[in-house]
């Protein structure tokens, strides 16, 4: 079988890691994801992609959700500039799951041969109304299948071009715009999704990845997180099996 690596980037051209410049710790993890499957930060066709840190919500519901949008219409400009037919997104609070590289190797035949502009494998689904299957571990998901996370999502160049006008004008118009204004890209995603039906969407029955317990930037930060020594335990807590794997299951609820 090939590495979980060169099974990777025989889907992905590039593979792009939302990142804060100021959260060493987050790289620090997401470089030992990557070795987990042999990968790195410095691969080239790895990018650290600058996370967008706004100084405030500005229209948007909240200042965190204006920096996920405007970093991942980043990520999707960057997508067209760097020619990536397809590429995957990752945020820098994203564990690979334990069984990424049997999983992935049981859907490769299934994506190498759809043609597909976006794969969600985010967390557990099962088949809703409206929804194909794609092989045994994939859906081809109708437009009113909504996630409420994007730690992992792949892309195609055409979803990209898509994307980013729209993205943009959303960004753009006034909030509560019957056309789409400022909101959670993931939000912005199923109202692309649904506006342009001719989108392949396709979601994992068993997600590749897990999002990880980290603090915050930006939300507001509990007492354990802004004491630097109770940080410190916190953040020891939060990787430990037990704890992720409670984590895992409060996740599946």
């Amino acid at each position: 079988m090939p590495s979980a690596a060169e099974m990777l980037l025989s889907v992905f051209d590039r593979v792009y890691i939302i990142n804060l410049a100021h959260r060493e710790d987050r790289r620090r993890e997401m470089e030992a994801e990557l070795n987990r499957i042999g990968l790195s930060l410095s691969h080239p066709a790895v990018t650290l992609f600058p996370a967008s840190f706004p100084p405030d919500q500005g229209d948007f519901p909240s200042r965190g959700a204006r920096g996920c949008f405007e970093s991942q219409l980043g990520v999707h400009r960057a997508i067209l500039a760097d020619g990536a037919a397809h590429a995957l997104m990752l945020e820098d609070d994203a564990d690979f799951a334990p069984d990424f590289t049997p999983l992935l190797a049981a859907m490769l035949p299934a994506l190498r041969e759809t043609r597909w502009d976006m794969l969600y494998s985010v967390s557990p689904l099962e088949a809703r109304p409206g929804d194909q299957p794609v092989g045994a571990h994939l859906l081809r998901l109708s437009a009113d299948h909504t996630f409420p996370l994007a730690h992992f999502v792949g892309f195609s160049r055409r979803f990209s071009e898509r994307a980013v006008p729209y993205l943009e004008a959303m960004q753009a118009r006034a909030i509560g715009d019957p056309a789409g204004g400022p909101m959670h890209v993931d939000g912005a995603y199923c109202w692309l999704r649904a506006d342009q039906p001719d989108l392949v969407v396709l979601g994992s029955r068993q997600p590749l990845a897990v999002q990880r317990s980290s603090r915050s930037d930006i939300a507001d930060l509990r007492f354990w997180d802004r004491l630097p020594v109770l940080r410190q335990i916190t953040a020891a807590a939060r990787r430990s099996p037990p704890v992720l794997a409670l984590l895992h299951r409060l996740r599946r609820r």
